[in-house]
C-alpha cells in the first residue's frame, strides 16, 4: 500500500450517472463524496478521466460531479464495455498524464469498477478506490466489489483518507480549502 502523491495521481471517476445512482443503496453518501473529491481534483489540479456507460440509456454524469471538475483537467468517455480500459482512447489518455497512481471510484462497484481497477492493476498502476464513493444496487454486491478489489491488490481508502494523503500536512496551501468541504 503507498500513500497518494499529488504529482503521480489521476482521479477516474466510473459511470455516476444519473440512472445508475437513482439505483445505488446508497446514492446520497456518494453524490455527497462524489462532490468532495471532484472539488479536491479542481483544488490540487488532479487530472480526472470520467466514463459513462451508455449515456444514452443511462443519463450523463451527476451534476455534483460536472459542476464542481475543471473542464481543462477532465475528460469523458463513453463505453458499453464493463472495464473501462477497453477502450484504446481512453487508454491512450490515461498513459499520456506519465502518471502511475489512480485513485478509482464510481458506479457499480462489482462489475465496471472492479474490471477496471483489475485491468489498471494488470497494466502496473497503483490503484487506489475510494469505498465510500464506490455503489452497486445492492450492499452485498457493492462489499463484494470491494473484497475482490482488495484480494486484487487495490488500496481501499475512505475519501478523507485520500485528501489528507494528498495534502500531506496542514501546512499545504491548499489545507483550508480543501478542509472546508468535509462536512458532517
Amino acid at each position: 500500500m503507498s500513500c497518494l502523491n499529488i504529482d503521480n495521481v489521476i482521479l477516474m471517476i466510473i459511470d455516476i450517472q444519473e440512472k445508475l445512482i437513482g439505483a445505488s443503496f446508497n446514492k446520497e453518501l456518494i453524490v455527497k463524496n462524489a462532490e468532495i473529491i471532484s472539488k479536491t481534483a479542481s483544488i490540487l489540479n488532479i487530472p480526472v478521466i470520467i466514463t459513462e456507460q451508455y449515456p444514452k440509456g443511462l443519463g450523463g454524469t451527476i451534476s455534483d460531479i460536472k459542476n464542481n471538475i475543471k473542464s481543462e483537467n477532465a475528460v469523458y468517455f463513453e463505453k458499453v464495455d464493463f472495464n473501462a480500459l477497453t477502450d484504446c482512447n481512453l487508454l491512450k489518455a490515461l498513459d499520456n498524464y506519465k502518471k502511475k497512481q489512480i485513485i478509482l471510484c464510481g458506479i457499480e462497484t462489482h462489475i465496471c469498477v472492479s474490471q477496471t481497477a483489475e485491468a489498471l492493476i494488470n497494466k502496473g498502476y497503483d490503484v487506489s478506490v475510494i469505498k465510500d464513493i464506490c455503489s452497486s444496487r445492492s450492499e452485498y454486491e457493492h462489499l463484494s466489489g470491494i473484497e475482490l478489489m482488495k484480494q486484487n491488490g487495490a488500496n481501499i481508502k475512505t475519501t478523507e483518507i485520500v485528501l489528507f494523503e494528498l495534502l500531506k500536512s496542514a501546512k499545504h496551501p491548499d489545507f483550508k480549502q480543501v478542509q472546508a468541504l468535509i462536512k458532517d
